[in-house]
């Protein structure tokens, strides 16, 4: 077999997040490679906009593939995180010129997954693959009561982690020997952003915006706040749009308390006896229980578990603390693995095998 005729049996995951940028390489269901670059707060706070990031999370994916020496002439797809456009069905969506342009416009907000698309789309172009997303953060499988907020000017809008998500939720479910449709769950995605979905049989009835102030507060997320002293920050005359915006995003959460989003090492400080750093760290903790509570409400208290997913589940501490106040629910299950990258993997097999309907964004 010649160099120009080798078989195309690798895929490359680009998930690009927050924080941080997780790249893998699989063969099948065998993950070859797989890093994970985490993104300091100062090194990000130089971009103005997300995809003013895009070349350097580009340059950062092209050094993976070199390390990692990865023939791109054997690549048989690549897929990446979807990210905000408007809103879809759940599914594997290959990446377009129009999906581009709206990601690009920031018309339906702004977030490092939106980068996930074009990265996937540029490995793609050098390899001579196709490029996929799947169940994109936008995916949106509300019932009408989801959508009230209290005005209807403000229609509450799905915008989660639902790659994650499912993708534990799903584990989940086999490993309690029962169906993903067939059975309830809450299940909380919990890194840079953290997400709570309320999922019924199969379905993510409720969940909250976990891009643009609803929810607990995060490592660098506001969640929701009081609306009255928000509005007349609004209206102070101190800050500009963009000004409140990063506080909402990405200079919110637990930053803005304690001056880092890393907690890791927040709890090296608690471990330090840090009594300010151990009392976010809790009221983070008890935020999340209170939205895992009204997560079981929606579900009339019928809950099989509690599925915990991304980076912060490796925090024992943090799942004890969340314990301490809605371990009543059902049992906790922590997985807290990328479970994202070979649901995208597999996702981009599928499409490619035929075995599941590629569909197009329009």
């Amino acid at each position: 077999m010649s160099s120009s005729e080798k078989k195309r049996d690798l895929v490359i995951v680009v998930n690009p997040g927050s924080t941080s940028t997780k790249l893998a390489l699989y063969r099948g269901a065998e993950c070859l490679a797989s890093e994970e670059i985490n993104h300091p707060k100062a090194e990000l706070a130089k971009f103005d906009c997300v995809f003013d990031q895009y070349e350097f999370r580009r340059d950062a994916v092209m050094q993976f593939i070199e390390a990692k020496g990865i023939d791109l002439r054997r690549c048989l797809a690549v897929a990446g995180r979807g990210g905000l456009t408007k809103p879809i069905a759940g599914g594997v969506y290959a990446v377009g010129a129009k999906m581009i342009r709206d990601l690009k416009s920031g018309r339906w907000g702004e977030h490092p997954s939106s980068l996930g698309a074009p990265l996937a789309r540029e490995i793609g172009r050098r390899a001579g693959a196709p490029a996929f997303i799947a169940d994109p953060v936008v995916v949106d499988e509300f019932w009408p009561l989801s959508r009230y907020s209290g005005h209807p000017a403000f229609e509450r809008k799905s915008r989660f982690h639902a790659l994650s998500q499912r993708a534990a939720a799903r584990r989940a479910a086999d490993d309690l020997g029962m169906k993903y449709d067939k059975c309830n769950f809450v299940v909380v995605h919990m890194g840079g952003g953290i997400s709570i979905g309320a999922h019924r049989r199969g379905r993510v009835v409720d969940v909250n915006d976990a891009l643009d102030g609803d929810g607990p507060f995060s490592p660098e997320r506001s969640g929701s706040l009081p609306t009255g002293p928000l509005v007349a920050t609004c209206f102070a005359g101190k800050h500009s749009h963009a000004d409140v915006w990063k506080m909402l995003v990405g200079r919110g959460g637990m930053f803005a308390y304690i001056g880092t989003n890393d907690c890791r090492e927040v709890e090296k400080r608690i471990g330090r006896k840090d009594a300010k750093a151990a009392e976010v760290y809790e009221a983070m903790a008890y935020q999340i229980a209170k939205w895992i509570g009204a997560s079981a409400a929606v579900l009339s208290g019928d809950v099989k578990a509690v599925v915990f997913a991304g980076g912060l589940a490796r925090s024992k501490l943090l799942i004890r603390q969340i314990k301490k106040y809605a371990g009543f629910v059902a049992p906790f299950m922590v997985y807290p693995e990328t479970e994202e990258m070979i649901a995208l993997a597999s996702a981009a097999q599928a499409a490619v095998a035929g075995n599941v309907k590629v569909q197009e964004y329009r």
